[in-house]
């Protein structure tokens, strides 16, 4: 088993509940969420007393406490709960692996989205498109779906993110197991690759589940 670096970013400490009067991107996630789950609210970024209704409805129907206040407990139910109705169902992690492991050593080339050759994005949106699921063309879209995963919970089939050659999410594979991922590098092409490498474990930025097991392994 190989060792995982520790995962910056997930801390088990508690946020201040999301209320009426905040603004900003997290409060947006709430509302796309809401509104993925059929709870209808503007996208503003603001914490509105329209806001606060539908989250209220929210936490009635799931039987979580109701404040109108967005604490982690509510958040991530939400995120849950829109993970499971937009996710992608039918589809298991370890085929997605054995898929994406036919094209190890194809040539790397920005841009790339065939066997030809492939960038790192388009080598995982290929590799999902076999199995009839549609992921975004690029990184930094693939990591706005999905789940959040920590290390310790990723499984085959995840996907991570490292921050490569612009900030943010801009590089991309697909989690294997054992601290194992498949990736399109520039250096070597399509390669299996370890996240206790320096050059990845400097540059991790985060995980994202978007295959729905069934099995709530992911809470």
């Amino acid at each position: 088993m190989i060792a995982l670096p520790v995962s910056l970013g997930f801390a088990a400490k508690k946020n201040a509940p999301l209320k009426v009067g905040d603004k900003g991107w997290k409060v947006k996630t709430v509302q796309t969420k809401l509104n993925t789950l059929g709870l209808k609210t503007p996208l503003t970024g603001k914490y509105s007393r329209d806001l606060e209704k539908q989250v209220r409805i929210f936490q009635k129907t799931h039987k979580l406490p109701v404040t109108g206040k967005v604490d982690d407990k509510t958040y991530f139910r939400i995120n849950e709960a829109a993970f499971e109705k937009e996710g992608i169902h039918g589809v298991k992690g370890k085929d997605v692996v054995r898929t994406a492991s036919k094209y190890k050593g194809v040539p790397y080339s920005f841009g790339g989205t065939t066997p030809r050759a492939f960038d790192c994005s388009g080598f995982v949106q290929y590799v999902f498109k076999k199995h009839k699921a549609d992921l975004p063309r690029t990184a930094d879209l693939q990591y706005e779906k999905g789940l959040f995963v920590t290390m310790r919970q990723l499984k085959p089939g995840d996907l991570v993110f490292f921050t490569t050659y612009e900030p943010g999410a801009s590089h991309v594979g697909i989690y294997a197991g054992n601290g194992l991922f498949w990736s399109a590098t520039s250096s070597k092409g399509v390669r299996l690759c370890s996240l206790s490498e320096p050059y990845w474990r400097s540059r991790y930025y985060g995980a994202k589940r978007v295959l729905v097991s069934g099995d709530r392994s992911y809470r």
